[in-house]
């Protein structure tokens, strides 16, 4: 399966924060997609998810040499903010979850397994979801995308605030869950892309750019990545 962008463009007041991308993503990978603050990760998601409308250009699925356009379940979106009924428990939330999506799910675990895949202690999960911490609610919006198993999964830098045993939980679950689907992992942090992916993309003046991986983690690799997100 591969994740075609085709001359997708995106401008606000005559500025171009996409410029004509054109880019192919694989199955079974992790992408991170790299860029400074401002560089418009946030927007390209926003476009892809069609949660905005971009102004040129078509995003489609190829699979086994076929094209076909891009629907909402294709997609699973995790945002850097949860975003959670705070008003329901952990487990209220799942079994909601479940009941409107339980035609199109593929597996058949109970809500209680889905808490054990996640870590979720037993305590917490009739907890009121106001009362979780922002780890454990990013967890649950984390969940919930990996019940739906999206052929996308849109990352919108969701590691960048937790702890340092939640972020490495996560990184070793999307390590575990990305056979068979495209996960798109945006950060501005360049060593947990270079950590978590498989391949890395810049995103530099409106454009997607793959960076050469062979040299991946020596200094001139860093280098050349700095000096790309440092220019205006």
């Amino acid at each position: 399966m591969n994740f075609k962008i085709e001359g997708l463009s995106k401008s606000f007041n005559k500025k171009n924060v996409l410029k004509d991308i054109t880019f192919t993503f694989e199955s079974g990978k992790i992408y991170g997609l790299l860029g400074r603050n401002g560089a418009g990760k946030t927007t390209l998601f926003n476009c892809l998810n069609k949660d905005m409308k971009f102004d040129s250009g078509k995003v489609s699925i190829e699979e086994n040499f076929k094209e076909r356009d891009l629907v909402a379940e294709d997609i699973g979106y995790v945002l850097s903010t949860p975003t959670v009924p705070e008003f329901l428990t952990g487990r209220e939330f799942l079994k909601f979850f479940f009941d409107i999506h339980k035609k199109n799910l593929k597996e058949d675990k109970s809500i209680d397994e889905y808490f054990d895949f996640m870590s979720i202690d037993v305590r917490d999960r009739d907890k009121l979801l106001k009362d979780y911490s922002h780890g454990m609610k990013n967890k649950m919006q984390m969940l919930i995308n990996i019940i739906a198993e999206p052929n996308i999964l849109l990352l919108d830098e969701p590691l960048t605030s937790l702890d340092v045993v939640v972020a490495e939980e996560m990184k070793e679950l999307l390590k575990g869950i990305k056979k068979d689907r495209i996960i798109i992992f945006s950060t501005h942090i360049m060593d947990l892309a270079l950590d978590l992916c498989d391949e890395i993309v810049l995103l530099h003046n409106g454009e997607l750019e793959i960076v050469d991986k062979e040299n991946m983690g020596s200094v001139e690799f860093k280098e050349k990545i700095i000096a790309a997100l440092k220019e205006d």
